[in-house]
């Protein structure tokens, strides 16, 4: 069982301490992982300081090349980094290949659209030359979540690198792995030393370090919206942009006019995919009243029908990231005062289970509204449902969180979706479907207490670089 060491300008860098890298499958030890501090945070900023006097000067057309270089050795080494994620999250095989695609489609997208990435010319008056070019800010910092550690890593890497930044991650501390062996195929590929960074360690040490460390001129965040408030803090008192992708509670609403079946399925994937611990997860299901018992009683067997196990045994379900979360997923569900729990609601029973972190597929009918579980993310396999008998019930239910992230319309009216579209407040809504795939190519983010700034997509260039314009006198 090896450590787990930082990647700083091209080779692996030891920490003095360290700590064991815990299996949520079995609770057992996956090796060690250097715990990094501040010290090594400087030293990777100080290295991509170094390396972006050449890269910011490198063109679109060798960024390209060395990116989609990237994603081909991502797709070469794509059952090893599956595995590596799969043992570090918990989360099926399947799954974890698919975050591999994802991540390899980052770079392949970003590499191609760097190619066509202009400034504009502005026609101000016949003896000005006025032009604005998309410049780097200089040296990022990213602090990625441990739900798709592979994933967040690549849509935030990608597009800084793809417009001239050079980058310092801080993966989280429960899944290190995926994101040292990521920065070493960079280098494989063509990319400097220096140009991706990789600081492993504890989050108050190494992720506080990075988002206050001078050398950081943008810093991104994928976690918890009360951590997200201290990054914002941070760079707020270094005035450095931002960009948060915090927690959701999502509604998928579904009308009496929905086709049942395609409700359903997309219901039950979008809450147990990953065992719930996914921002954008459908963890609340608004249904009219009309049709109330059949979809509760159709994603209640879906639910029940789930097979569990360790990750790499590709089962449907695989454990929650920590006996932690495990513990936190538990007490919401103990401590909920009303409510009908339909089906799930604790670990499962079978003993070969016993010192993996998991929990059942779990149905709660008939919530309080403004209860903590209707109210909270839960990060976990737990879907609410309420029920409402107009639009305007749906949309203020659908709205009625400190959140904002997601949303989903199941109907066959063409005229209500558009409606409904409008009304419900969150980055990303969806109808008749939940989720892209990865939707690369879709601007992500949320309003509120789920973030601010846009990830993914042709956006992320924008989110990455600052515009200067220039005056020419003819």
């Amino acid at each position: 069982m090896a450590t787990t060491r930082s990647f700083v300008g091209g080779e692996l860098v030891d920490s003095r301490e360290s700590y064991d890298n815990i299996d949520p499958s079995t609770g057992r030890s996956l090796g060690r992982v250097a715990r990094g501090s501040a010290a090594e945070v400087d030293l990777a900023v100080r290295a991509a300081r170094a390396a972006h006097r050449s890269w910011r000067r490198t063109t679109p057309e060798q960024r390209a090349e060395i990116l989609t270089r990237i994603a081909d050795l991502v797709l070469r080494d794509k059952e090893r980094l599956a595995r590596l994620e799969s043992e570090d999250t918990g989360k099926p095989l399947a799954q974890a290949r698919t975050d591999v695609d994802v991540s390899a489609r980052y770079f392949r997208f970003y590499g191609h659209a760097i190619d066509t990435y202009y400034g504009q010319s502005i026609p101000l008056t016949p003896d000005l030359h006025v032009y604005t070019r998309r410049e780097p800010f200089g040296v990022t910092g990213h602090i990625v979540a441990w739900n798709y550690p592979l994933q967040l890593l690549s849509r935030a890497v990608a597009p800084a690198i793809a417009t001239g930044n050079c980058t310092v991650a801080k993966p989280a501390d429960e899944t290190p792995r995926s994101a040292v062996a990521l920065a070493e195929l960079a280098v494989e590929a063509g990319l400097p030393a220096g140009v991706f960074n990789v600081v492993t360690g504890l989050g108050p040490e190494a992720g506080a370090a990075l988002s206050a460390h001078p050398g950081i001129d943008h810093i991104g965040f994928v976690g918890s919206t009360g951590i997200g408030s201290v990054v914002a803090h941070a760079a707020a008192d270094r005035v450095v942009p931002a960009v948060l992708e915090l927690g959701g509670k999502s509604a998928q609403i579904v009308f009496p006019d929905a086709d049942p079946d395609a409700a359903t399925a997309a219901v039950t994937k979008a809450i147990l995919q990953n065992a719930g611990q996914t921002c954008s997860a459908g963890s609340r299901l608004l249904v009219h009243e009309a049709v109330h018992d059949e979809i509760a009683e159709a994603v209640a067997k879906r639910f029940a029908a789930v097979t569990i196990g360790p990750g790499v045994d590709d089962r449907d379900l695989g454990p929650l990231v920590s006996a932690k979360q495990q513990r936190r997923v538990k007490s919401m569900v103990d401590e909920m005062t009303k409510g009908e729990i339909l089906v799930g609601g604790t670990a499962p029973d079978d003993p070969s289970l016993a010192g993996g972190a998991y929990f059942l597929p779990t149905l709660i009918d008939d919530v309080d509204p403004a209860s903590p579980i209707a109210q909270e993310e839960i990060f976990g396999p737990v879907l609410v449902v309420n029920t409402f008998a107009t639009e305007d019930e749906a949309i203020a239910l659908a709205n009625g969180t400190q959140y904002a992230l997601l949303g989903a319309v199941w109907t066959a009216d063409l005229s209500r979706a558009h409606r409904m579209a409008a009304e419900i407040e969150a980055g990303q809504v969806y109808v008749n479907s939940y989720g892209a795939a990865g939707g690369v190519e879709l601007p992500f983010g949320g309003f509120r207490k789920s973030g601010y700034g846009r990830e993914k997509g042709y956006e992320a260039l924008d989110a990455y670089t600052a515009t200067k314009t220039v005056v020419v006198k003819l």
